[in-house]
């Protein structure tokens, strides 16, 4: 379907959090938008895979698709960490059952999520027009309130409002000229403790994922996970790809230390099995002499592998308008940040979707506000609504990147001493931690309620 020549609001990006602000704006009565994306389907390379119960309960199920979602993930009750031969829970996410109907964390791969917001959307008949790459963005010379939006292919459309929702590395955050840096040391691409994570979804030729679960290793140097997937994701696969596997698919994530080289941009199934046989749980071990069952378990196939960067970055504002020129005169376009075009940290502990998908959602009923309160009493005040929301956004951005960033220098402390009046090994002192987090119910109940996001939109 051709881009229309003007909107009133255009929609950049159709990863999770553009498609939920779409879906907001229709639940909220406004229809009024054009959302694009640059890639086809399916291309996108971003795969969270976990949406917590305040994503579901408070954001998701306003826009009627938390059920279908919930219907097609795992539930994970409890997320197991320790040594490559010893296990404790470490977060207890049934614990959280009197506060939610979705007391567990939803195992389900973002391409999948993906794919499920995207059909609710044209079931509303709305169209994501792809692949419409942004290249400009200038105030329009017949009227300074809009935008004009060059696409690669010489396509201009004219808006209102432009929603930027184009990941990390934004192409509207960038031409508005909206600094993005790491909210501690103020320069871009600053990495905490771990910088790099190697991640790829696998099957294995033998062993039952199933009976682990979630499964964390934590060392004294990096950390290893592997989670089954759901296996609809295989199903989805094989309907929407035309990849058909054999046996659970799991993803497995690790962080690289620096000193060992750079990750390789789409690590091979021998890079992976590697890692696992190095820092993974005894028992998806290669070498039958160490794993426990006597026999050798070895990645079959990968679905999908790449690299991550452990980095934090926040925009200076998620709210602004395109300098019309002319200072006397109306104010230009409106740029709208949302989802990793706002805000982008580590995958630690499952957040960065999340905050995206909340982003989006909350959106919808704060823009429609914007939009009456700018019929009745001017844009100056209607600004401020906005303003205000996306303060508070940017304010909740900056609460999960300190997360995050804790839970980053937790998984890889340094073997080194605390202090010299504590000559204890930071490494000892952290085990010693999961020991007592496996064993002290309260202490799992307040993981769970930290990474769960309940209590706060």
């Amino acid at each position: 379907m051709p881009l229309p020549q003007s909107t009133y609001v255009l929609i950049v990006g159709a990863g999770p959090t553009g498609l939920v602000a779409a879906l907001s704006l229709v639940h909220y009565g406004f229809n009024d938008f054009v959302i694009v994306d640059a890639l086809e389907k399916g291309e996108n390379l971003s795969r969270a895979i976990v949406v917590h119960a305040a994503t579901l309960e408070v954001a998701l199920d306003t826009v009627g698709c938390g059920d279908e979602l919930v219907s097609n993930g795992t539930k994970l009750s409890q997320a197991t960490l320790g040594s490559r031969t010893s296990a404790h829970v470490g977060a207890q996410f049934d614990y959280l059952e009197p506060y939610t109907r979705h007391p567990y964390a939803l195992i389900i791969p973002q391409t999948f999520t993906e794919h499920i917001l995207e059909k609710k959307l044209a079931s509303l008949r709305v169209t994501v027009h792809r692949p419409y790459r942004v290249v400009g963005m200038k105030p329009s010379a017949k009227d300074a309130n809009l935008a004009e939006v060059t696409f690669d292919g010489g396509h201009v459309m004219t808006a209102r409002y432009i929603i930027g929702a184009d990941g990390a590395c934004s192409v509207i955050r960038s031409i508005a000229g909206i600094r993005f840096v790491d909210p501690e040391s103020g320069i871009e691409d600053s990495s905490t403790t771990l910088a790099q994570l190697a991640q790829a979804d696998v099957t294995f030729d033998s062993g039952n994922p199933d009976e682990f679960g979630f499964r964390g290793v934590i060392l004294s140097h990096t950390f290893l996970v592997c989670i089954p997937l759901p296996t609809t994701f295989n199903e989805y696969l094989a309907n929407e790809a035309g990849r058909s596997f054999d046996g659970r698919i799991c993803r497995v994530g690790c962080g690289v230390p620096v000193e060992e080289g750079e990750i390789p941009s789409t690590p091979s199934k021998e890079y992976m099995q590697s890692l696992i046989d190095r820092f993974g749980p005894l028992s998806l071990s290669s070498d039958p002499t160490v794993n426990p069952s006597g026999k050798s378990v070895r990645i079959k196939d990968v679905i999908w592998s790449s690299r991550a960067r452990t980095n934090s970055a926040i925009a200076d504002t998620f709210f602004t308008r395109l300098p019309s020129g002319d200072p006397s005169g109306p104010l230009g376009a409106a740029i709208i940040l949302i989802g990793d075009a706002a805000h982008t940290h580590s995958p630690a502990g499952g957040q960065g979707m999340n905050l995206g998908l909340r982003d989006g959602i909350f959106l919808g009923e704060v823009f429609v506000k914007h939009m009456k309160t700018a019929e009745s009493k001017g844009l100056s005040e209607a600004d401020a609504i906005l303003s205000t929301f996306l303060a508070e956004r940017r304010a909740r951005a900056f609460e999960v990147i300190a997360l995050t960033k804790r839970i980053l220098s937790f998984s890889g402390a340094k073997d080194k001493k605390i202090a010299w009046w504590l000559p204890i090994s930071r490494v000892t002192l952290r085990d010693m931690l999961i020991w007592v987090l496996g064993h002290v119910w309260f202490l799992r109940k307040q993981v769970a309620w930290s990474v769960s996001g309940l209590g706060k939109r």
